[in-house]
């Protein structure tokens, strides 16, 4: 694997002052960490720091809100991007999950303060509180609309809010045991659910009532994705005919990443297994990269790139430090990854360097959502951080 580039979490701010220092460092696996700082050198006319590097790195470009710094002994390049805007108001306490709705207007999220709020995604203001859940709120996301979210909870319910009065529209119970991850089919006649009982569940909006188990894993499954399958892939056939209320289940495979160290695929609407991959540790997330291509992120930090008609071997394994991998996202061509020590990046196929997004220090970034080109990040640290990817 390559090198691994790190700064110093508040480096935007710490080169803004003249002659202040933010450490650097570059790590290869197998050989020791080279350390080194970069300096400020003073400010110019146009808010943009003079950055001289210490021996073995190179600052190739620097504007207000990002740095590109190489290593070429170890031929590595990576931007640090510093957050454009942070909120931290919104939540009391570490923040589990984030969604923006698809007009890119709304974000709702959930904390470990008990809350689950929406709020203006450009200023961070609160429109409303969404309450209901016994417990922790897991995972909460927009439907395709933007008007109606939907949450899972330590309660094992699952929840339809509307976005405009905050009102709860429908609950679904059936689960044993806390929900972990959900899916929207389409959009949004059916919808998914996962949990620690070690079932998905499928479930009809409009009657509010289960439509079948999709798996039973008998271990937790910690994540979801839904995709729609290339046609070469062979999915299975329901053993009994779907129910008319089942929408859009038709040539869709269902991604589950067990605790038990194995990655799943299931044929949404057969329920048959499509694939079975042994990790090395707990699966947290899988998400698609196209109709062929997964990603799949584990505990002790491996993110596995499989080819869905081949499942034997992965494409590759990325592996950039040991924190659990949390949450993966499709990027343009390319992918967000974020883990447990506070990293997020963005690989892209056309880029030579990884992009940072900065300013967690070692506290676990636990989700990432998008908006064109704004992303926006959770995490224990209780902020919500946006990074602009304007310049790119």
């Amino acid at each position: 694997m390559a090198a691994t580039m790190r700064i110093q979490s508040d480096w935007n701010q710490v080169l803004r002052r003249n002659e202040g220092e933010a450490w650097l460092s570059c790590r290869s696996p197998g050989k020791s960490t080279l350390y080194g700082s970069l300096t400020c050198q003073g400010v110019g006319s146009d808010g943009i720091p003079e950055i001289s590097a210490s021996e073995g790195f190179v600052v190739n470009e620097i504007t207000k809100k990002s740095i590109l710094v190489s290593c070429p002994h170890e031929n590595v390049s990576t931007k640090f991007l510093a957050p454009y805007t942070s909120f931290c108001r919104i939540h009391q306490k570490s923040i589990i999950c984030i969604d923006i709705s698809s007009g890119g207007g709304l974000g709702v999220s959930s904390s470990t303060d008990g809350t689950m709020k929406i709020w203006q995604a450009a200023n961070g203001e609160i429109r409303r509180l969404l309450e209901g859940h016994v417990y922790d709120v897991n995972c909460c996301r927009f439907f395709p609309s933007g008007l109606v979210v939907l949450s899972g909870g330590m309660d094992a319910q699952l929840k339809i809010w509307s976005a405009e009065d905050a009102s709860c529209v429908v609950t679904f119970k059936g689960h044993k045991g806390g929900i972990l991850d959900t899916a929207i089919v389409d959009r949004g006649r059916n919808v998914i659910s996962s949990s620690r009982d070690g079932t998905a569940r499928l479930w009809d909006c409009g009657k509010s009532a289960c439509l079948g188990v999709v798996a039973d894993c008998g271990s937790p499954v910690n994540g979801i994705a839904l995709g729609v399958a290339d046609n070469t892939i062979n999915l299975g056939s329901p053993e009994n005919a779907p129910s008319e209320r089942e929408i859009g289940t038709e040539g869709k495979i269902l991604l589950l990443a067990r605790e038990d160290k194995k990655l799943q695929g299931v044929g949404l609407q057969s329920r048959q297994p499509v694939f079975l991959f042994v990790g090395s540790d707990a699966f947290n997330c899988c998400t698609f990269l196209s109709s062929i291509y997964l990603l799949a992120g584990t505990q002790d930090g491996n993110i596995y790139q499989l080819d869905v008609r081949n499942t034997k071997a992965p494409v590759q394994i990325i592996h950039r430090s040991g924190a659990p991998v949390l949450c993966l996202l499709p990027y343009r061509d390319g992918f967000i990854a974020s883990q447990g020590d506070g990293t997020c990046f963005i690989i892209q196929q056309d880029l030579d360097h990884v992009i940072d997004l900065t300013e967690a220090d070692c506290d676990p970034v636990y989700k990432v959502a998008t908006w064109e080109k704004q992303i926006y990040t959770c995490c224990r640290d209780g902020m919500v951080r946006r990074y602009q990817l304007s310049d790119l």
